[in-house]
């Protein structure tokens, strides 16, 4: 924290040196540590740069940091799930309807943290409860439910986030009534491999990770509708967006611009 605060502070330095004319001005732009993110951040870092705004980027800052860096002012903006901040920021219990959560992050992030919540960028990351492909067609597995009865003789493994949110394993296990005969914790990318050469049996994903078709991984139904949605949307200060008008433009864009399967590609791609 104090590391990223000083180097704001140098920012800040900087830029009462530069003319304004020599630049349409600076902004700050973070990520989360997974590829997605990275590249959301990088799609809208470009876009800025084409329109002769300077960037400067804070990527792969892990947990709650890059919301924490936003309400301090080290960051200007940073894309997020609506979801997440729903769930893990604002601490609301899950619901399923898209368009209450994105209106209610809208207003409490507005009042609470003078932060703006962007247009819908056209795509959800949400969990995705994968097995293997095979065992879906030998099994007749379309939804979580289908997969209880075999749980007991099953491995799981799960990444770091999806073990500790409340909205991950504790919630999800309790609604659908899961027993597994073991659970490991492994990191994220690791877990598509571990599942599709047999070290486990069924692991929680992302929507939009491009391996999913290329491993033969199958995703599960939600059929309890248990998670919540998690639209892809940037999370931008208002006085940055005051400081900065490209920003404003850039963003207006990027809205509903971008598909799950062109997500899923982009991600394969990296």
């Amino acid at each position: 924290g104090i590391v990223l605060v000083v180097v704001a502070g140098v920012f800040a330095l900087r830029s009462e040196e530069t003319s304004d004319s020599a630049t349409q001005g600076r902004v700050s732009i973070g990520s989360k540590d997974f590829t997605e993110s990275s590249l959301l951040a990088e799609i809208l870092a470009q876009m800025l740069e084409a329109r002769d705004v300077s960037v400067e980027r804070r990527y792969e800052l892990g947990g709650n940091l890059p919301h924490e860096a936003l309400v301090n002012g080290t960051l200007d903006l940073y894309p997020e799930y609506t979801g997440t901040s729903y769930t893990a920021i604002l601490h609301h219990a899950p619901i399923g309807d898209p368009k209450a959560v994105y209106e209610q992050v809208k207003q409490e992030y507005a009042s609470q943290f003078k932060v703006e919540v962007s247009a819908p960028l056209g795509f959800e990351t949400t969990f995705a409860i994968l097995v293997r492909g095979e065992d879906a067609r030998k099994l007749n597995l379309k939804t979580i439910t289908d997969a209880r009865p075999h749980t007991p003789q099953w491995s799981a493994g799960f990444g770091q986030d999806f073990m500790s949110r409340a909205d991950g394993y504790p919630g999800f296990s309790k609604a659908y009534g899961l027993k597994f005969a073991a659970v490991r914790e492994m990191d994220l990318s690791l877990t598509y491999i571990a599942l599709s050469s047999h070290q486990v049996d069924l692991i929680a994903g992302n929507s939009t990770e491009g391996r999913i078709a290329t491993l033969d991984l199958f995703q599960l139904a939600d059929d309890k509708h248990y998670f919540p949605p998690y639209e892809a949307v940037y999370l931008v200060r208002q006085d940055s967006l005051t400081r900065v008008p490209a920003l404003r433009e850039a963003l207006a864009k990027l809205a509903n611009a971008i598909s799950t399967d062109e997500m899923r590609r982009l991600n394969y791609e990296i």
